[in-house]
C-alpha cells in the first residue's frame, strides 16, 4: 500500500512539473502568475540594495541622515539606493516606482537597464519618468511579442486606435489628437502591411472619414472600399484627390475663422467637419517620375502634401503614409514632409540608413533597436515620437478578409462628403480564375 501511495506522489509531482513547463511555454501569463511572478517579486525584494549598489545607483546620504545613522543607530555609514515607494504586480510583469535621491537621475537608471534584467531574472526592463524625482521600473516576465494578445479593453475611441502590443506589456495607441501625422516604414514581408491592417480596422469603427491613396491599382486598399470615403490609384488620380483636400482645408479655415476658433474641436458638435485620415500606401510612388514632363506635376502634388502636412492638423485632416524607404534621395520635397510626420514607426529594414531616415532625426539611440529585428518575426517594428521616446512593439496578426468584413460591418459610418464625390469608390466584380489544366 506504501508503494502505491508513493508511485501516486511522484506521479502527481510529475503531472504538476509537467503542467508547469506546458504553461510556461503556451500560457505564458498563467505561469506568470503562478510562478514567475511569486520568484521575482522575493527575488527583486531580497537583493535589490545589494543590486543596486554594485550596478552604481546609490549615492551618499543626506548630512542629516548620515548623522543619525553615525550617531544614534551606531552604524556605518553607507551609500543608499533609490527608495522604493510602491511595488505592483500586473498580469505581464511587475511595475516598481523608485523615489530618486539626489544626485541621481532617470538617465542612469535606464542605463543600467540590461543589468537590473540579468539581476531580477526578468525578459525586458523599461525606464519611465513619471514625474520629478520619480521612475517606474516596468519589468516584463515573458516575451509578450512572441504571441500578441491584445487586452480586452483595448479598444477604439475618440481618434484613438489601440494598434500594437508594447514589449513592455502596455498598449501602444495611435492618438490622432496627440499626434496628427505619421510615417511607417518597412521592407516586405516585415509586417508594415500589417499594421495597416489593424489601424484600418480600429478607425472603420470610429466617425471619421477615410481617405485611401494606393497607387500600387488599389491592390492593397480596395477591399476595403465599403468603408472609404474616396480611393486614388494612380498618381494622376492621387494628385487630383491631393488637391480636393487641400481645397477642403481652405474651407475648413474660413469656418474657423468665422467663429473665431483655431481647432476643429472648438466649433460646436452640429457645426464640426467630420475627422478625415488620409492613408498612402508606399508614398514613394508619388515622388518617383518616369520622364521629365511629369516632374511639374510631381512637385505640386508633393507640395501640397506637405502643405497638408503643415496646417491640416488644426481642421482635423491627418496623414498616415507607408513606405519601404523615404528621404531626399527621393526628390524635392520629401525631406520637408518628413519633418511634419511626427509620429514614427519602422519595422525591420533592409539598409541602416533607411533606420535613420525614420528615427535618427528623432531617436537616435533607437536605430540600432530597429536593425537587430530579426526576419522571422513580421510585425515586430520601434515606435517613437518627437519626443525622444521610443519603444519596441508588435501588431496581432489580422488577414485582409477580417479587416475587410469590418470594413462593411461599419460601412454605414462613412460620411457622404461632397468634395469627395468623385473619388468614391465602387465594388467591383472580382473576375473567377479559370481552373488550372496542369498539376501544381
Amino acid at each position: 500500500m506504501a508503494d502505491v501511495a508513493t508511485w501516486i506522489e511522484l506521479g502527481g509531482a510529475a503531472a504538476g512539473a509537467g503542467g508547469l513547463g506546458y504553461a510556461k511555454h503556451r500560457a505564458p501569463r498563467v505561469y506568470w502568475s503562478a510562478v514567475g511572478l511569486p520568484v521575482t517579486w522575493g527575488r527583486f525584494t531580497w537583493t535589490y540594495a545589494s543590486t543596486m549598489d554594485v550596478c552604481g545607483l546609490t549615492v551618499q546620504p543626506s548630512g542629516f541622515r548620515a548623522f543619525m545613522t553615525r550617531n544614534v543607530a551606531r552604524r556605518e555609514v553607507r551609500p543608499v539606493p533609490p527608495r522604493v515607494r510602491r511595488v505592483r504586480p500586473t498580469s505581464t510583469g511587475l511595475r516598481v516606482t523608485l523615489r530618486l535621491p539626489a544626485g541621481l537621475e532617470p538617465a542612469d537608471i535606464a542605463a543600467s537597464a540590461e543589468r537590473l534584467r540579468h539581476a531580477f531574472g526578468v525578459h525586458s526592463v523599461s525606464v519611465m519618468e513619471t514625474k520629478p524625482g520619480y521612475v517606474e521600473l516596468r519589468m516584463t516576465g515573458y516575451d509578450v511579442l512572441s504571441r500578441v494578445k491584445m487586452p480586452r479593453k483595448a479598444i477604439p475611441r475618440d481618434l484613438i486606435v489601440p494598434v500594437a502590443l508594447r514589449e513592455d506589456g502596455t498598449v501602444f495607441e495611435r492618438d490622432y489628437r496627440k499626434i496628427p501625422h505619421a510615417l511607417t516604414l518597412g521592407a516586405n514581408q516585415s509586417g508594415k502591411s500589417m499594421y495597416q491592417r489593424n489601424l484600418i480596422k480600429g478607425l472603420a469603427k470610429l466617425p471619421v472619414g477615410l481617405v485611401g491613396i494606393d497607387c500600387k491599382r488599389g491592390v492593397e486598399q480596395s477591399r476595403y472600399a465599403p468603408r472609404l470615403s474616396a480611393l486614388a490609384t494612380d498618381r494622376y488620380s492621387a494628385g487630383q484627390l491631393i488637391d480636393a483636400l487641400v481645397t477642403e482645408m481652405e474651407d475648413r479655415f474660413d469656418l474657423l475663422a468665422l467663429y473665431g476658433v483655431s481647432d476643429l474641436w472648438e466649433l460646436p458638435e452640429e457645426l464640426r467637419p467630420v475627422p478625415l485620415v488620409v492613408l498612402i500606401d508606399e508614398v514613394a510612388e508619388l515622388f518617383l517620375v518616369m520622364s521629365k514632363k511629369d516632374e511639374p506635376a510631381r512637385d505640386h502634388t508633393v507640395m501640397q502634401l506637405v502643405r497638408l502636412g503643415q496646417m491640416a492638423r488644426a481642421v482635423g485632416i491627418h496623414l498616415e503614409a507607408c513606405g519601404q524607404r523615404f528621404g531626399s534621395d527621393l526628390g524635392k520635397g520629401a525631406t520637408a514632409l518628413r519633418a511634419q510626420l511626427t509620429g514614427r514607426v519602422v519595422h525591420r529594414v533592409n539598409d541602416k540608413q533607411t533606420a535613420e531616415m525614420g528615427l535618427g532625426d528623432i531617436a537616435p539611440d533607437a536605430v540600432v533597436s530597429v536593425t537587430g529585428i530579426r526576419a522571422d518575426r513580421p510585425g515586430v517594428a520601434v515606435a517613437g515620437d518627437a519626443s525622444g521616446y521610443w519603444s519596441r512593439i508588435r501588431t496581432p496578426e489580422i488577414t485582409p478578409d477580417q479587416a475587410a468584413a469590418v470594413c462593411r460591418e461599419f460601412a454605414h459610418l462613412t460620411p457622404e462628403l461632397p468634395f469627395l464625390i468623385p473619388f468614391r469608390p465602387t465594388a467591383r466584380a472580382v473576375p473567377k480564375l479559370a481552373a488550372s489544366l496542369t498539376a501544381p
